[in-house]
């Protein structure tokens, strides 16, 4: 094609790109930005010997997709549609002329699963793939899949600002190295200025104070914030205060507010207040300087909730850097930057890819469409954890996606047709073209938009039914209703059920709560009892809403979004659902069992028969247990299952239990019976059973008296073995009597040091087989020494004991040989 040299810094390794492809057929090419990659490369592409068909360009964004194609086809001289075309999800510019199509990246990924030939397509370039959203990861994956298996003519350009362009060409070559292109970009000098936002401040007011210092530079003024809400607010700030034409620009704007925030205009001082859509490959004209918050919205998997969802984060030290270069395009720039340089210093390089981060039920559901078994069998730069894996699987085997064997049924191939969440497109695909068409097409498409109801999350009603009538009534309104959401979803309502065949009309409450359930059957919740606003969901997760909200009175509830840990869940939407609609749609999966065991919530024995849904409630009805074999065996199991901790043990009861170790130990002759615990749980029933005869409940266990059970397991003479060999109590040579103490490593007896004179020798039990140590305690009773051989002690260190107790204790008597006395 016959365009002249744009004179950009990418027209000097052209040369290097085409070698790339018309030789090993991939490469990849990091450029700087302001090189003119995106606009340049596939326009230069289109005269190659290899080019017979289209030329697929993929931009993480419908905004950016739409104005690459603008500057392409002005390049050519030509109108949008005829070489140069775009496709994104809702929108389709495109004729037979055209040869580069610009699209968004999940119609990538629709494409070739629906063809993997990909007729009419010679080569796929994937741009700004820094970005790393999952769509981009995918489409990737299988591209390379198809060019090995099917189409190795297929050319692949892999193109970004900032990458690890050694692993993507390790990647992309596969058994040899893809080529890499490298190319400088064309920026002027941008001056960094820190202004680090308090935490009291409001993002709004710190952005007014920097854009004013911003407008004492020359140029428009291009402003970075994370969100809608915030850029709302921002703009709002910005008009009462500043004297300049305050253009916001974000995806969800009509295409001509989009294309108004790109132009300069001529004579007036403009700032766009941009979300990241203007971080990457659009040219915003005019920008003298940045203002950047350092704030992001990203997808992040949240395990509390089992969804993704978009969380306002620090972005990486790379998105700043792509942000500041957007204010030296033309000229010298400024950057103010809202964070500190010490907070940069700990931000870090580059922001993780979305496959790490997210909801991976997609991303199995294609993998499980292409042929293979998961995302773990794709090649990726960065493989998902098996962990989330398998969450995922979850999620789809409970939405009939997938069968016990992990493979993709008709259900989910269905599921993957519409461009939905699976979740989502359970709920469409379920009803068809049916009664609940129409609102399972609208909340598909509420779920999935920007909420039509601005304010901040926590301020919005939860209520979905109040979202739905914005939808379906035309002169219906809430307090901050986003009209531009509004329109987005209705939109793309019907575009749903153009595909489904359903058609518009009323809508009921009741429809909600029915629809809603077939996306999150797992989040069909139930008010606990006695507690306003609080729910069990049919998953176990517990979660609430205010007290004074109109769904805290609702008995059973659906969950749509899900907010906070899991210490604190709170309920973002949510519908209403009548128990019986419950009971009826999911019949085939309710529970009903008796239980009798043991509850560890009453710590007790249960009878009671259930009917449940997960960890729903449908009705219980505890039983009277009535004394029985069966009873008393239970008990008995509870008992061992405990490892006897059950039993009503007291210290009498372990002594004995002691001594009849000792005794079964060193005189095994005399008795057989083993008490110990091991011993005891082998036996459990033999020794429990005539005690529990009658019992009913735990109450019974614990009026145990341990002491006679234990005796009652021996023969008679055996007790009275125990009883004469490992007496409960030893007498000194003075009279004293002191009890033994089983309970330790050995047994002891404790004593005053003047009530042991006189006696010799160490007492002993089990016919003298079986030491007693002897504790001597001061007059006061603290322990002075513990001996296990009385005599040596007496004849030996007692003599330094003595000298220190009568210092201690003048009044009392220590003899020098205590034994003899």
């Amino acid at each position: 094609m016959g365009v002249r040299d744009t004179g950009l810094p990418i027209e000097e390794v052209i040369e290097d790109v085409r070698h790339a492809l018309s030789g090993r057929g991939v490469g990849v090419l990091t450029a700087e930005p302001g090189a003119g990659k995106t606009t340049v490369v596939p326009i230069r592409l289109l005269d190659e010997p290899w080019r017979t068909e289209s030329i697929l360009v993929l931009e993480p964004r419908r905004v950016a997709a739409r104005a690459v194609a603008r500057r392409m086809a002005e390049l050519l001289g030509e109108q949008v549609g005829d070489t140069v075309g775009w496709r994104t999800r809702d929108d389709t510019r495109v004729s037979d002329r055209t040869r580069i199509e610009v699209i968004t990246e999940g119609i990538l990924t629709r494409r070739i699963q629906r063809d993997p030939n990909l007729p009419g397509v010679s080569a796929i370039i994937f741009d700004e793939f820094h970005e790393r959203s999952v769509h981009a990861d995918l489409g990737l994956a299988l591209a390379l899949e198809v060019r090995e298996s099917i189409r190795p003519d297929l050319r692949l350009l892999v193109m970004s600002a900032t990458i690890d362009a050694a692993a993507v060409a390790t990647l992309v070559g596969g058994d040899d190295v893809a080529p890499i292109v490298e190319c400088a970009g064309r920026t002027y000098p941008i001056d960094i200025r820190w202004r680090p936002r308090k935490s009291r401040d409001k993002l709004e007011r710190a952005v007014r104070a920097a854009v004013e210092d911003a407008l004492d530079e020359p140029g428009d003024v291009l402003v970075f914030l994370p969100g809608v809400g915030e850029i709302k607010r921002t703009v709002a700030e910005l008009d009462r205060n500043v004297d300049a034409s305050v253009l916001p620009l974000y995806g969800a704007l009509r295409a001509d507010e989009q294309d108004a925030a790109l132009r300069a205009i001529p004579g007036r001082r403009r700032i766009v207040v941009a979300t990241d859509v203007a971080e990457t490959s659009l040219t915003v004209d005019g920008i003298g300087s940045v203002v950047d918050a350092g704030l992001a919205r990203r997808p992040r998997f949240d395990p509390a909730s089992g969804l993704s969802k978009l969380v306002t984060v620090s972005h990486s030290k790379a998105s700043a850097d792509q942000r500041a270069g957007r204010a030296g395009r033309l000229a010298p720039g400024v950057a103010f930057r809202l964070w500190s340089k010490m907070e940069h210093a700990a931000r870090p390089a580059h922001d993780q890819p979305e496959i790490l981060q997210i909801d991976l039920a997609t991303v199995v559901l294609e993998s499980l469409a292409w042929g293979v078994g998961g995302p773990a069998a794709l090649r990726l730069l960065d493989t998902p954890s098996t962990a989330a894996i398998d969450e995922a699987f979850e999620v789809l085997a409970m939405l009939g996606a997938v069968d016990r064997e992990r493979r993709i049924t008709p259900d989910g191939r269905r599921m993957l047709a519409l461009p939905l969440h699976p979740r989502l497109a359970a709920m469409v695909a379920a009803v068809g073209d049916g009664p609940l068409g129409w609102p399972a097409a609208v909340l598909a498409s509420l779920l999935e938009e920007r909420d039509v109801i601005g304010g901040r999350p926590s301020e919005r009603p939860v209520d979905l039914w109040t979202r739905l009538k914005l939808v379906v009534e035309d002169d219906y309104r809430v307090p901050n209703t986003d009209v531009a959401a509004l329109r987005q979803v209705r939109r793309r309502a019907r575009q749903l059920i153009g595909r489904t065949g359903a058609k518009e009309g009323v809508v009921s409450i009741d429809d909600l709560g029915r629809s809603l359930s077939l996306a999150y059957p797992d989040r069909i919740g139930q008010k606990r009892a006695g507690q306003g606003g609080r729910f069990r969901l049919r998953n176990g997760m517990g979660a609430e809403v205010d007290k004074s909200d109109p769904l805290a009175h609702e008995d059973m509830i659906v969950v749509a979004e899900l907010a906070g840990d899991k210490r604190n869940v709170r309920i973002r939407l949510a519908a209403g659902i009548d128990a019986l609609d419950v009971e009826l749609g999911f019949a085939a999966e309710m529970t009903e069992k008796t239980f009798f065991g043991w509850d560890d919530e009453r710590n007790d024995l249960t009878l009671r028969v259930e009917r449940r849904l997960g960890s729903l409630d449908f009705g219980t009805h505890p039983q009277r247990i009535e004394a029985s074999a069966a009873v008393t065996a239970e008990l008995i199991e509870c008992v061992v299952r405990s490892n006897l901790t059950l039993l009503p043990w007291d210290d009498t009861s372990r002594s004995f239990q002691r001594r009849a170790e000792l005794l079964a130990l060193h005189r095994p002759d005399v008795l057989t019976t083993r008490l110990d615990d091991g011993a005891l749980v082998e036996h459990a029933h033999e020794v429990l059973s005539p005690w529990l005869a009658s019992a009913t409940s735990r109450r019974d266990v614990d009026n145990l008296n341990m002491l006679d059970v234990l005796r009652a397991a021996l023969a008679w003479n055996e007790r009275e073995a125990v009883d004469a060999l490992t007496p409960t109590h030893f007498t000194f040579a003075r009279g004293r009597r002191a009890a033994i103490d089983y309970l330790g490593e050995i047994p002891k007896v404790s004593v005053r040091a003047q009530d042991a004179y006189g006696t010799s020798q160490t007492p002993a039990i089990v016919d003298g087989a079986v030491t007693v140590a002897v504790e001597l305690l001061s007059p006061a009773g603290r322990p002075i020494q513990i001996t296990a051989n009385l005599a040596d002690f007496w004849n030996g260190s007692w003599s330094e004991v003595r000298k220190d107790m009568a210092g201690r204790y003048p009044k009392h008597d220590w003899p020098e040989h205590p034994g003899t006395r």
